[in-house]
């Protein structure tokens, strides 16, 4: 589909946008034409870098459709999962704050529908509007209240706690179901984990077994939530 206004080409809707909905409720139409009109729509399919690490801080991302990852790549090149993110939501709200590069990357790890939302337009906009900025700020300190919450685990639990937390976060929070197809490999699971693979393999079987959860390949089916919840606790 084509603007025949602009000669842009549309993918999805901007009036039914998730983005334009929340942002009605502080913005008038022709501040949020500003932000519309210098925003760019694409799509990204699976594995490919959205936003790199380290590089220009320029354009916020929206989410419209799909799941991303937020990698952290330390000096000795090990990655870090610090989160797994569904849309619809605002990604990468938190660099309006926090400097002028990216300290993190966000990849798809399905296919992904996204807005790229240009900074400058946006903070035109905010620098008159200041309880949009604040709701702008509060929604980008929520979406990394998850990698926070991941921290903890890692530093105070062993593997079955970690794993444990890891599935009830994609259960609740990623594929809001208690059946659902992986699209991580146990690779990102044990990079989200902080532990082997082979540890993540370990522990997924062990689950299998002891009949919390069911695993056939990437089909993962949650067999007793209120076990999952009590190794999350006490592992």
């Amino acid at each position: 589909m084509t603007n025949t206004t602009t000669g842009r080409h549309i993918k999805f809707d901007c009036e039914k946008c998730f983005f334009n909905l929340f942002s009605s409720r502080f913005l008038s139409h022709d501040e949020f034409e500003l932000i519309r009109r210098t925003s760019i729509q694409l799509s990204f399919k699976k594995g490919e870098t959205i936003i790199k690490q380290g590089a220009k801080s320029t354009h916020l991302v929206f989410l419209h459709s799909g799941i991303v990852k937020f990698v952290y790549e330390n000096e000795f090149g090990k990655n870090c999962i610090l989160t797994i993110i569904s849309g619809p939501i605002l990604l990468g709200g938190a660099n309006m704050f926090y400097g002028d590069t990216n300290f993190c990357s966000i990849s798809s790890i399905e296919d992904c529908d996204i807005c790229l939302i240009d900074i400058k337009a946006l903070m035109k906009t905010l620098s008159t509007n200041p309880k949009y900025s604040l709701f702008l700020f509060e929604k980008a300190a929520g979406m990394f209240r998850s990698a926070v919450h991941n921290f903890i685990s890692m530093a105070n639990k062993q593997v079955n706690g970690r794993v444990a937390d890891i599935l009830i976060y994609l259960t609740e929070s990623v594929y809001k179901s208690k059946s659902y197809t992986l699209s991580i490999t146990r690779k990102e699971i044990s990079e989200f984990a902080g532990c082997s693979q082979e540890n993540v393999i370990t522990t997924l079987s062990k689950f299998h077994k002891e009949g919390v959860i069911e695993v056939d390949y990437k089909n993962i089916t949650i067999n007793n939530f209120d076990k999952l919840v009590q190794i999350s606790r006490f592992g």
